[in-house]
């Protein structure tokens, strides 16, 4: 079977996603756009993934729970868990690694946890787009010691990548795929003819939004017998980047 997955989507908990990224709007957008499966990735939290799966769920659409995590270095990282236990595990190990900022919510925007209503249950006080105090491969391993899912988030981007901030693959990073932005097209990949050394990777392609309608802008087509959380970890390989 082939899912449509749109992998990188921000909710109203990232200070720079839009008012209107509720989980609920999420859903149903994405429901919208022909989409079988989506990540919700705010920044360096997990705090509304689990309400965004609930009500998944109640559409038949699979909702994979994890955040876009900051490293000490500045590279962006996808990081899923496959349960919700393990998600509150991650969680608690990411809030230990907070270098703490308040958030102006005037410079950056809201940060706020939602429920299925959209009502408003709490709004988090540190700056979530900070880089942790986590460096890049101790993140890799714990989110591999917790089963999950890792995948180096828009490496073609000139800002926030393992190309932008690396400028290399540390030998010993293991990763599930490598993500590249909506704007590394398909017919145009002249970014891996300049990095050949990422061209050896599996990759996705996802649209990062931030705002409602850049949900599925460009999604990727993997194979899997059918859902599940290690099916898809599975089917993580050269898909078929599809722009809508």
């Amino acid at each position: 079977m082939k899912f449509n997955a749109d992998m990188h989507i921000h909710s109203v908990l990232s200070p720079c996603g839009d008012i209107d990224m509720s989980p609920s709007a999420i859903v149903a957008r994405a429901k919208e756009r022909g989409m079988d499966i989506i990540g919700l990735t705010d920044h360096n939290s997990t705090l509304n993934a689990d309400v965004t799966r609930r009500l998944g769920e109640r559409v038949g659409l699979h909702v994979l729970m994890g955040a876009e995590v900051t490293t000490k270095e500045e590279v962006h990282c996808l990081c899923f868990m496959p349960t919700p236990e393990r998600l509150a595990e991650f969680q608690a190990f990411l809030d230990s690694r907070v270098i703490w900022f308040e958030n102006d919510v005037d410079r950056f925007g809201y940060q706020l946890v939602v429920d299925e209503e959209e009502n408003v249950l709490d709004q988090v006080e540190h700056l979530l787009i900070n880089a942790l105090d986590l460096p890049l491969l101790e993140l890799q391993q714990q989110v591999f010691a917790m089963g999950g899912i890792f995948i180096p988030a828009h490496i073609d981007r000139p800002s926030f990548s393992l190309s932008s901030q690396l400028g290399f693959v540390p030998d010993k990073l293991k990763v599930h795929a490598m993500e590249l932005s909506y704007y590394c097209k398909r017919d145009n990949y002249k970014f891996l003819e300049d990095c050949p050394w990422f061209s050896d990777f599996n990759f996705i392609q996802s649209s990062d939004a931030h705002y409602i309608d850049d949900i599925a802008k460009i999604h990727s087509v993997l194979e899997m017998p059918d859902f599940s959380f290690d099916h898809f970890k599975e089917a993580l390989r050269p898909g078929e980047p599809v722009i809508l």
